[in-house]
């Protein structure tokens, strides 16, 4: 209705009086019809009538650019956060380290490599878990946090098969989560028999398997580092994350 009098108002200037009073003002398509007529009757330049955007239109949009510009005001005030964290996290790999680090940015795990004698180890390992534990003992809950990586580690002697484990490394701990021999041959339908479960392996048997990873290099000195490199991995990883959302809200 708003528009319709806007339209009303705006054919009052070109369309006759008495060719207006003819109009059924109620038929919307009876004034198109006179008022294309009026604009021919009349011989004269007819001007562009430029309606004016409404309130409302108005003022979502105001809101939306205020929200975003205060999204990015957050954002950048979080970068540098982040930033700062990122410059007090460097890294230096050992020179003893026993692997090749691939670290690919924009990916949240990295991949390590080794040649021992005649086989080649590959580890897979994830950004780190943090998990809270609480003293329940008193009142006062004391909230202590443990972190641990998830790693992934393939013996592979080029015959087609390889031996993996599902491995957790804590602060000068590796737990063996699972173990299972892998043909790569076979298709990911096939459901292959994976032994049982890890720990309810004889215990002179999982004493051995962790010997069997730690002459390969998986130990906790190793593992150490790698909890210190994919804590700083995680920082770069986030900070690259908030600018690809702060440039994106900025389009």
């Amino acid at each position: 209705m708003a528009m319709y009098a806007a339209l009303r108002r705006a054919s009052s200037a070109v369309v006759p009086l008495a060719l207006r009073r003819t109009t059924a003002p109620s038929s919307s398509r009876t004034f198109h019809s006179v008022f294309s007529t009026g604009l021919l009757l009349s011989g004269e330049k007819a001007t562009r009538t430029v309606v004016a955007p409404s309130l409302r239109f108005a003022n979502s949009f105001a809101t939306k650019t205020s929200a975003d510009e205060s999204l990015v005001q957050v954002l950048e005030s979080e970068i540098k956060c982040a930033f700062d964290d990122n410059q007090s996290q460097h890294v230096e790999i050992p020179d003893d380290f026993p692997f090749e680090i691939e670290d690919n940015p924009g990916e949240r795990t990295i991949q390590l490599k080794r040649q021992y004698q005649d086989e080649i180890i590959k580890v897979q390992v994830d950004i780190p878990n943090v998990a809270l534990d609480e003293n329940e003992e008193d009142d006062d809950a004391e909230k202590t946090s443990e972190s641990s990586i998830p790693l992934v580690v393939s013996v592979f002697k080029g015959n087609g098969v390889c031996l993996e484990f599902g491995v957790t490394a804590f602060p000068d701990e590796i737990a063996i989560d699972s173990l299972s021999v892998k043909n790569l041959d076979e298709s990911e339908d096939q459901l292959a028999y994976e032994g049982p479960e890890f720990t309810d392996l004889d215990e002179n048997l999982q004493k051995a398997f962790h010997k069997y990873l730690e002459i390969r290099g998986i130990k906790p000195s190793t593992t150490n580092f790698l909890q210190e490199y994919m804590f700083s991995k995680d920082n770069k990883e986030y900070l690259g994350w908030l600018k690809n959302l702060k440039k994106f809200v900025e389009q």
